[in-house]
């Protein structure tokens, strides 16, 4: 999946420091194009940091999905993950609510995309 930015190393750095994703490869591909995966944690799937290269791509950094949720990051420690996000000054946009599925809360990233911080039962 990709995911747009606005700079590569910017993006780097909230996804490895901030939620603790693991760098899985940053290969140039040019002198301004580079191929930049980031995964969480014990997870399979990767995002492609993708820099925008135009004024249309820019205007949707962080509003990939119109507003809504965009994506899941599951966990298995919910108020382990949620308490570390937090002092690291994660934004979230609501407090943390238990559903039938598990227990969740939604989150912005640096660019303003909703995650759901997601244990399931």
């Amino acid at each position: 999946m990709a995911l747009l930015v606005d700079d590569y190393d910017r993006a780097i750095a909230y996804y490895t420091e901030v939620l603790g994703f693991r760098l899985v490869e940053d290969t140039p591909q040019g002198p301004d194009k580079r191929f930049v995966r980031v995964a969480p944690p014990g997870g399979e799937t990767a995002l492609l940091l993708a820099k925008a290269k135009n004024a249309e791509q820019a205007a949707r950094i962080g509003d990939q999905a119109g507003g809504r949720v965009f994506l899941f990051l599951n966990t298995d420690d919910f108020r382990r993950d949620y308490a570390a996000y937090k002092a690291k000054g994660v934004d979230f946009t609501e407090a943390p609510r238990e559903e039938s599925y598990g227990s969740v809360v939604v989150f912005r990233d640096l660019y303003g995309n909703l995650w759901d911080l997601v244990q399931h039962r």
